[in-house]
């Protein structure tokens, strides 16, 4: 059975950085085999992970609206190859396959043509896909827009990331909150303040108690992080010394290993 789990929060507040050494944490605890899917229309989660990205669902999207022959709906020069087909097989050439983790980039949103029935090719297609893997981990945009589009709609653990600013907080819960407002099974939801110097403050405190999803702990700022970002590297390459790494462990092992996910 597959376990899927989900990031979520505003922007620049490190979603994708925990995604790295959440998937990091799996390959290094022999959990199984693992899909990254980057919904992020900005996709770098591949430069975190070291892995190469030549194409997304975006450009596939894209790509097969401009051969749709306007007279009869074929495929131009693909003759007898059915939409579904032709997708599948895109999305089998743009998978970024690694060593124990395999990536697959959403890419940018659509643009001013008709996509209804591609997208829903589309998102079968991509769940079906992450059923072959133990895992899946969503690194989404800024809401939960992604999440609401699959059609299957079940999430193991969804992460809400926040950076450690009461307005950070408050932003965080309305993220949260719309777990309750979508077509979304989640079966459990955690709040992660990232980037911490110091101790919490009070108001910060406060603000987290009034939320209503529990605190699974907090990561520390950690210069090694600044330091391989300005220098591309990837972040799975942090070593076992890593401040943030020991964080993410700690979260993951407290969110996932203690509450019957198998790892």
């Amino acid at each position: 059975m597959t376990t899927t789990i989900a990031l979520a929060g505003k922007g620049g507040v490190g979603k994708t950085t925990f995604a790295a050494l959440l998937i990091k944490y799996l390959i290094e605890s022999g959990a199984g085999s693992i899909l990254a899917i980057d919904a992020d229309p900005s996709a770098n989660l591949n430069l975190a992970l070291g892995l190469p990205l030549e194409q997304t669902i975006g450009d596939i999207r894209e790509g097969m609206l401009e051969n749709i022959n306007k007279v009869d709906g074929s495929l131009n020069g693909r003759p007898g190859l059915s939409k579904f087909d032709y997708l599948d097989m895109e999305i089998e050439y743009a998978l970024s396959e690694g060593e124990q983790v395999d990536l697959l980039a959403m890419g940018r949103p659509e643009g001013p043509g008709c996509y209804c029935a591609v997208n829903h090719i589309l998102r079968d297609i991509v769940d079906r896909l992450g059923r072959s893997y133990d895992f899946v981990v969503i690194d989404n945009e800024a809401g939960l827009e992604h999440l609401s589009r699959r059609t299957t709609r079940d999430v193991d653990v969804l992460y809400v990331i926040t950076d450690p600013t009461v307005r950070g907080v408050v932003a965080a819960g309305r993220v949260a909150e719309l777990r309750n407002e979508l077509d979304i099974n989640i079966a459990q939801a955690w709040l992660v303040v990232n980037r911490v110097t110091g101790e919490l403050s009070p108001a910060l405190t406060q603000a987290i108690a009034g939320l209503n999803i529990p605190l699974a702990g907090t990561i520390p700022a950690d210069a090694a992080v600044t330091a391989a970002d300005a220098d591309g590297r990837p972040l799975v390459e942090l070593g076992p010394e890593s401040t943030i790494y020991r964080s993410v462990q700690a979260i993951v092992q407290k969110t996932l290993v203690e509450n019957a996910h198998t790892i």
